[in-house]
Formats: structure tokens, sequence, C-alpha cells
């Protein structure tokens, strides 16, 4: 999957998300946002996943209950969206944070 989202074209991204804006706003609207704007919305998701913090080495895990939970306090607290960023590992992370950056540039400077 990583490798599928970082070979794609990113300013084919860029021009395909610009022509189906107005969908976006509209359904964000829908959502009960009508005085922002999607645009901005998406560009704050992008920083706080390249926000993800960079952990070496293993990550600890504990099971409380049914399901696991980091070891580490600092971790267990961040979004799904960052804790997805660590599962999916290091290097990876770094590949889709790539993309990010590139594809934030793209939004919002076209």
């Amino acid at each position: 999957m990583v490798d599928l989202i970082v070979s794609a074209d990113s300013a084919e991204i860029a021009a395909l998300y610009h022509r189906s804006y107005p969908l976006f706003q509209s359904a964000y609207v829908d959502l009960g946002y009508p005085d922002a704007y999607f645009d901005d919305r998406l560009v704050e998701v992008i920083d706080h996943l390249l926000e993800t913090p960079e952990v070496s080495g293993p990550i600890e895990l504990v099971r409380p209950h049914v399901l696991y939970e980091y070891r580490d306090a600092d971790l267990e607290t961040l979004s799904s969206g960052q804790k997805l960023m660590l599962r999916i590992g290091e290097e990876h992370a770094g590949s889709i944070k790539m993309k990010l950056r590139e594809l934030r540039i793209l939004l919002t400077t076209m």
C-alpha cells in the first residue's frame, strides 16, 4: 500500500483534488462546518501527521484489557492517525511523510 501511495503522481493527485474540491467543500458543510474550509482542514491534518514523532527501536505494548495500548503514555495519547503512522514502521512512515510534504506544497500553491 505504501509503495502504491509513494508511486502515485503527486501533481495528478493535486489536480484531481482541485477539480473535486467543490464536492469536498459541500460535504464538509453538510457535516456541520458551514463557516470552515475543507482546504484548511486538509492542510491541518497533513501537518498533524507530519508531526508524528519518530521512534527508533521496538515500541512496547501492554494489554490491560482486550485491546493493546502503548506502554509509553506519550505515545498512547497520540491521535489515531499518528498511531497509524507509528504502526507502519519508521521506513514506511518516512516515505509517507515525504509524499505528504510534496502534496502539501502542491495543494497550497496551485
